[in-house]
């Protein structure tokens, strides 16, 4: 039986390819295709589909002046329409450094670029000009940042002078990041005593990335602060120790990178995981006055 498969494998790998194979392969690549829910559609079908659903078209409110202005999402075509003998303008974000830029039809599509501005607020311009109208093509812009894709179109009427993006994206981290530097230069808390502050803790256990940097109290209120960038991953439960060395939860929250607690405490411990957790532990010696911060 083995050797009945071994030698029908040798003579199919030593025949000859059928002259309609590329042709066969071609064929089948256009067959039908089942999709969730029992739906079919052709795989040309399907990718034109998902081309005209990604396709962002000029719209009267998009238009500043003359100039077109999109929403720049990941994988969306960004229409633009030309004319012969005119020049159209694709903006670049200032500072955005171009890579590359690659034309479907490099032969009736004149394209070049050039720049705008200097030091941080230089900004690259990339000029199209068709040599004739009713001609489609697309191009693929590559930078230091993004991709971005466009659909050239060209027409005997009017064409679009200009055409650049907004970054809602960014524009979301930059807001983030001024809350962020907001929130860290507000006091941790309102009428501290500075010669009140006593740093009389002792932090041991686990070594962690959320480790403590150091615990003080000012007689009143606790205050425990973590690393810089404590905000961006998991924060450990607090967990004050009693008398009868029993674990019980604390009220206290977070402001910036500190857990304010509104009570002293002898000892306790920030816990994070279960099967294998990790423990540190904060203990505060007596006497537990000191005159100044250090």
């Amino acid at each position: 039986m083995i050797a009945s498969v071994l030698m029908a494998l040798a003579m199919a790998s030593a025949a000859p390819h059928h002259p309609d194979t590329a042709a066969m392969a071609s064929r089948l690549a256009r067959e039908p295709v089942r999709l969730a829910g029992g739906e079919r559609r052709r795989p040309l079908k399907t990718v034109a589909l998902a081309n005209m659903r990604a396709l962002q078209e000029p719209t009267r409110l998009g238009f500043i002046n003359a100039a077109q202005v999109y929403p720049w999402s990941e994988g969306a075509i960004y229409r633009l329409f030309t004319a012969p003998g005119l020049v159209s303008d694709i903006a670049l974000q200032p500072g955005e450094g171009l890579t590359s830029v690659a034309a479907g039809d490099t032969t009736r599509w004149v394209i070049g670029d050039t720049s705008s501005g200097s030091g941080a607020g230089k900004r690259t311009h990339i000029l199209v000009k068709p040599i004739a109208s009713g001609l489609r093509t697309n191009l693929v812009v590559t930078t230091d940042r993004r991709v971005y894709l466009l659909a050239l179109e060209s027409n005997a009427g009017p064409g679009m002078a200009a055409l650049s993006w907004t970054y809602p994206q960014d524009e979301l981290l930059a807001l983030k990041a001024a809350q962020d530097a907001a929130a860290a230069a507000m006091p941790v808390a309102v009428g501290l005593a500075i010669d009140r502050l006593n740093f009389n803790y002792r932090i041991d256990g686990d070594r962690m990335a959320w480790t403590p940097v150091r615990a003080f109290d000012d007689g009143t209120r606790t205050f425990i602060e973590f690393p810089a960038g404590i905000g961006s991953g998991a924060i450990p439960p607090l967990f004050v120790i009693g008398a009868s060395g029993g674990a019980e939860l604390v009220n206290y929250r977070l402001s910036g990178r500190y857990y304010v607690v509104d009570r002293l405490f002898s000892q306790a411990e920030l816990r994070m995981g279960e099967k294998k957790q990790r423990v540190v532990r904060i203990t505060r010696s007596e006497p537990a006055r000191q005159g100044r911060g250090r």
